[in-house]
């Protein structure tokens, strides 16, 4: 399952923890070359849509594989809460933005959220599903038989 990243640009753009490719010299460009080269979004079959206020300027969209919207009159956040809004799949979107008010939404309509710096964090190492992950016991054996005995009594009502 492939997901949708949604991106709210300005507000990753603005944000202390980026640090955009040296010698870029348009800072949407730069948001869009980071993306391309850091991969946060993970998977490049994962969709990656990024909104900016206003207008494009003279910035060239051409040959992209991430769709950019500029909201034009309305603002970045009001066109992030219609495209969750009309989401067929909420479950597949990710939204990224430090905005509250995004973020609660997101969350209130069944979609994911990511605040900047959780984005821009490198991904924690997960579970291999080796043997050695799967017997690696963080409970004594005393304690996991104390547990045990503790639920056996609540399932069995003894």
């Amino acid at each position: 399952m492939s997901l949708h990243f949604i991106i709210d640009g300005y507000n990753l753009l603005k944000h202390r923890a980026f640090s955009p490719p040296p010698g870029i010299h348009d800072s949407r460009f730069a948001l869009i070359q980071f993306l391309r080269i850091e991969k946060p979004c993970g998977s490049p079959k994962n969709k990656v849509t990024i909104i900016f206020d206003g207008y494009s300027g003279d910035l060239s969209l051409s040959g992209l594989e991430f769709e950019v919207i500029f909201s034009c009159e309305d603002s970045a956040d009001d066109k992030i809460k219609r495209m969750i809004e009309i989401e067929a799949a909420p479950k597949c979107l990710v939204v990224v933005s430090d905005d509250r008010q995004i973020r609660d939404f997101a969350r209130l309509c069944g979609v994911a959220s990511f605040g900047i710096e959780e984005f821009l964090s490198p991904p924690r190492k997960k579970a291999t599903g080796r043997k050695e992950d799967l017997t690696k016991a963080d409970l004594s054996y005393s304690q996991a038989h104390k547990i045990n005995e503790e639920l056996r009594k609540l399932w069995l009502k003894k």
